[in-house]
């Protein structure tokens, strides 16, 4: 069955992660997502990756056909304004004022093309005293308050172990877009969306501010608990860890009689949610001390039978071999012209009627696709692409 977007058109500009992944989103909901990359090296996604096979370009680039294009000689500019002027959607995340200099800014691309929406993802977004700074998902991260709360109280600031700051932006600059989309079928018109890294780390900042404005109050790290939402931790068992979060009444009420201990749930320690939250410490090494006695097997176990949420610390050894994982078809295998056949995430999130899916493998060499978008889009020949090849342009 066709995805939700199929019939909609994205030319994908952005390198690296950002804009890369917006496009993911968009391709896996079915869109057409042209991949321009400069001739050559290509996007440096291509080289990205960790252990022995850089893997990170078949997930970002899926359901993509990959063109060549030169955006900094006026020729590959003009193939970008012809293909964005019967295009539904263009994404970029150059440093602001880099699509102006090429003559590829809103103002140029609407006056060919008035339909079109423009996603722009960059460190501080298109206006404001920073936005001509060079930025990046760990700056964003660090301004959005992310970067401040994460890790242990006796440590530095951390980060996450995936590129979270890029990734939101992403997924916000994608929000948009389909928004846009939806106001584009009222007004006839595109629109420009605006999504600066720093604000989307800052959209799942929870109270945050709203808390020091009005208390005082400002969030430290907590290393793995919630502070002041107990019991919600990771507890070490005999064989690894286990995380359980059982901090509502009735719930800890249930753990308390999984652990032998029915007494803790009426204890004035522990009655409420205030009173745990005040003793959490105590609590979770009460907890700790149970499931050191227990296998991760057996702990699970028990929170099943009595209803507790729950679950264990996976890697991507458990996720492959989990029957949930498997049932749902979270994890599916692609065949790649490179690699072989390569497992990684499904497309998400799941439609009953217009499902996202993984139509094709990131394509395996820049260009790819030159002939076939550039024949079948612009009507060029094999000896304009030649001419084209020839001048630097493709």
């Amino acid at each position: 069955m066709a995805g939700a977007l199929a019939g909609i058109r994205v030319v994908e500009l952005g390198q690296l992660i950002a804009g890369p992944f917006c496009g993911q989103l968009l391709g896996d909901m079915g869109a057409d997502v042209i991949k321009v990359e400069p001739p050559g090296a290509g996007d440096p996604m291509r080289a990205w990756g960790r252990g022995e096979h850089k893997l990170w370009w078949e997930v970002v680039s899926r359901n993509k056909r990959s063109v060549s294009a030169n955006l900094r000689v006026p020729a590959g500019q003009d193939l970008v304004r012809r293909l964005a002027a019967g295009a539904d959607i263009l994404i970029e995340n150059f440093k602001p004022g880099t699509m102006e200099k090429w003559g590829l800014g809103p103002d140029a691309l609407h006056a060919l093309n008035p339909r079109l929406i423009i996603v722009r993802v960059s460190g501080y977004g298109q206006s404001g005293p920073y936005s001509a700074r060079a930025g990046f998902g760990g700056i964003g991260e660090a301004m959005g308050g992310w970067r401040y709360i994460v890790g242990d109280p006796d440590r530095p600031p951390s980060r996450m172990g995936v590129s979270i700051g890029d990734s939101l932006a992403a997924t916000y600059g994608c929000l948009g877009a389909l928004a846009a989309l939806h106001a584009r079928e009222r007004t006839g018109r595109g629109q420009v969306v605006d999504s600066a890294l720093y604000e989307a780390v800052l959209q799942v900042m929870e109270s945050l501010i709203p808390e020091y404005q009005l208390s005082g109050y400002i969030r430290e790290r907590s290393g793995s608990k919630l502070p002041g939402i107990a019991p919600s931790n990771v507890y070490r068992c005999r064989d690894g860890e286990y995380l359980i979060g059982a901090n509502q009444d009735a719930v800890f009420a249930r753990l308390c009689a999984a652990m032998g201990r029915p007494e803790l749930a009426t204890d004035p320690d522990y009655v409420d949610h205030v009173a745990r939250g005040r003793n959490q410490d105590r609590l979770d090494q009460i907890i700790e001390d149970w499931t050191l006695t227990l296998t991760v097997a057996e702990v699970e176990a028990l929170m099943i039978a009595h209803s507790i949420p729950a679950g264990k610390i996976y890697r991507a050894p458990e996720m492959l071999e989990d029957p949930h994982f498997a049932a749902r078809k979270a994890v599916i295998e692609v065949a790649t012209e490179r690699w072989g056949p390569v497992k990684m995430q499904n497309a998400f999130p799941k439609l009953s009627d217009t499902p996202s899916d993984v139509r094709s493998a990131a394509p395996a060499t820049v260009g790819q696709h030159n002939r076939e978008v550039y024949g079948e889009l612009l009507g060029l020949s094999a000896a304009d692409l030649d001419a084209l090849a020839a001048a630097g342009a493709i």
